[in-house]
């Protein structure tokens, strides 16, 4: 009984801070239809403060100015792009979740795509400058020879250097 009794106060305090959480109902726009259009643009809006976060998620003030500014668009008549606009003449592209490709932000989407192909790149010509064994100079191959026969004059405690010459010269 008494477990009941906490889980009914917990839930009790969960619903009063969900409640708590929703927006004011007197900020809310008279006609549902343009509320609905400003929590759709609320949701591509960033807010300044937060950086990553929605205009529609965050608590901070400037978020709540920026809803207002919204909702004021919407209630005077302007459309989506034009309110997009309004907030990126006076805040910057960097107020929209989102940016559209221009080529002010060119570098921003394709820059990884063209570190990636780069990188692919240097590693293909770096494999194939590696990748090639040059036979040895005839010079080198009678040095060899001779180191290899040098190697034969070794005593047999140290056959290891004896097989590891006896491989060289057998490839």
């Amino acid at each position: 009984m008494r477990g009941l009794k906490g889980l009914a106060v917990a839930l009790a305090a969960v619903l009063c801070l969900g409640a708590a959480a929703a927006s004011d109902p007197a900020e809310r726009l008279p006609d549902p239809a343009q509320e609905v259009r400003a929590r759709s643009l609320f949701r591509d809006i960033r807010c300044l403060v937060c950086q990553n976060e929605s205009i529609d998620d965050s608590e901070a003030e400037l978020a709540a100015d920026l809803r207002r500014i919204v909702r004021d668009q919407i209630a005077a008549g302007r459309s989506d792009a034009q309110v997009r606009t309004f907030l990126t003449d006076r805040y910057g592209e960097f107020v929209l979740l989102k940016p559209k490709f221009s080529p002010g932000n060119a570098v921003l989407w394709l820059g990884p795509f063209a570190a990636i192909l780069l990188g692919g790149a240097a590693a293909l010509i770096l494999r194939r400058k590696d990748g090639g064994v040059t036979p040895l100079s005839p010079e080198e191959e009678s040095r060899l020879a001779a180191l290899a026969e040098e190697l034969d004059t070794i005593p047999p405690h140290d056959g290891h250097i004896k097989t590891l010459a006896r491989e060289t010269k057998g490839s």
